[in-house]
């Protein structure tokens, strides 16, 4: 029972790291979107 709860972590884990690169994506991606906006809202004052 503990090695199945450790296999399940372990590939949890490792799905999430082969999908880290779209994930670091959409981060930059939103994170480039809000400076836009926040560039855009101190400009509009």
């Amino acid at each position: 029972m503990g090695n199945s709860l450790h296999n399940k972590i372990y590939l949890g884990r490792r799905s999430i790291a082969l999908s880290s690169k779209r994930t670091q994506a959409l981060l930059c991606i939103a994170a480039f979107a809000t400076i836009g906006l926040i560039w855009l809202a101190i400009r509009a004052f």
